[in-house]
């Protein structure tokens, strides 16, 4: 081989090798990797009753969307019976829109003092759709993890979980969406918020390989192509909040974790109700599915209740029922 050759092999080596750090770097910074776990979570949560509560709201309850005040009225005496139910304290919080006057759903675990632990999940759809998905399995995780914080003897914090009205357009990015008005009041109370996690599309899993896409071709080097986890999403600016969040989740349930620490430009991070707790200055992430980077029915007539996997589901509610305690009592 001519000394030419050699140096451009060299050359080419110390090129494959400096791209090869800067992308390990990369990962290490967004991917937040875990080195220890948790034991199981001793909680039971019956995929049964996750099912029926998807049920009820995309069958007895279509459409969700905000001009059927009807359904959406059905939809939150629903929630509201299941929350009194866990055995929280429970309130309505009345606003007003152009568009007329709604409300979001609140209800309040563990002693009146101290940080917030706030846990939201929005029960409204996109238009007239089923809405399973998006966000039926949010709020059957929401109710779900309410009936474990009101079978606990002692709770180490304020828990504070939130049914949401108007996320979807045309409100979404807007001062009506309910989680603004939420955050934005929270704000207002000088309320100290430890961290808000918003339960955004958390039942829908594959196993096929290639099921899973991504934002940024980059991003598939880094992560699973196969739709069988939960992602923890957060912001750059607050990766110590998402490692330290996906630390207290690890092993606590039978479901694959991941989580990602991105600029908000980055499409879809900023995609739920967490954004406007960011805008507040609050820690807050997302537990989602991925949304639309797996799941063909986003927005579709097709998101019907029978495309979930509730024993998955099953699963995410228990990891973040865990990962709240454990988060708490850091």
């Amino acid at each position: 081989m001519s000394d030419r050759w050699k140096r451009w092999a060299k050359s080419g080596a110390r090129i494959v090798l400096a791209v090869g750090a800067i992308l390990a770097v990369a990962a290490y910074v967004i991917r937040q990797p875990g080195w220890s776990s948790h034991p199981a979570s001793a909680a039971t949560v019956a995929p049964a009753r996750l099912e029926a509560h998807v049920r009820f709201l995309t069958e007895q309850c279509y459409p969700r969307y905000s001009l059927a005040r009807e359904n959406q009225a059905k939809a939150m005496a629903y929630i509201e019976a299941r929350l009194r139910e866990a055995g929280g304290r429970v309130e309505r919080q009345p606003f007003s829109t152009p568009s007329g006057n709604f409300e979001n759903i609140i209800v309040h675990f563990g002693p009146d003092d101290g940080p917030r632990y706030v846990v939201g999940a929005h029960f409204d759809t996109c238009g007239v759709q089923p809405g399973a998905d998006d966000n039926a399995s949010g709020v059957a995780g929401l109710l779900e993890l309410a009936a474990l914080l009101g079978r606990e003897k002692s709770l180490p914090a304020y828990f504070e979980l939130v049914a949401y009205n108007l996320e979807e357009p045309p409100f979404f990015a807007g001062p009506y969406m309910g989680s603004a008005v939420h955050a934005r009041k929270l704000k207002e109370q000088k309320v100290n918020v430890a961290l808000m996690l918003s339960l955004e599309m958390i039942g829908y899993f594959r196993d096929e390989r290639s099921s899973q896409s991504y934002p940024l071709p980059l991003l598939g080097l880094m992560y699973p192509s196969r739709a069988n986890f939960i992602a923890i999403v957060g912001r750059l600016d607050q990766r110590a909040v998402v490692g330290s969040f996906k630390q207290a989740c690890v092993g606590t349930a039978d479901i694959p974790v991941v989580s990602i620490a991105a600029p908000s430009f980055v499409p879809a991070v900023d995609f739920s109700d967490h954004r406007n707790y960011w805008a507040e200055g609050y820690p807050a992430l997302m537990i989602t599915d991925t949304s639309f980077l797996r799941n063909p029915h986003y927005h579709q007539t097709s998101d019907t209740a029978d495309t979930l996997d509730y024993h998955r589901l099953a699963e995410v509610v228990r990891l973040v029922h865990a990962g709240l305690l454990n988060y708490a009592k850091k």
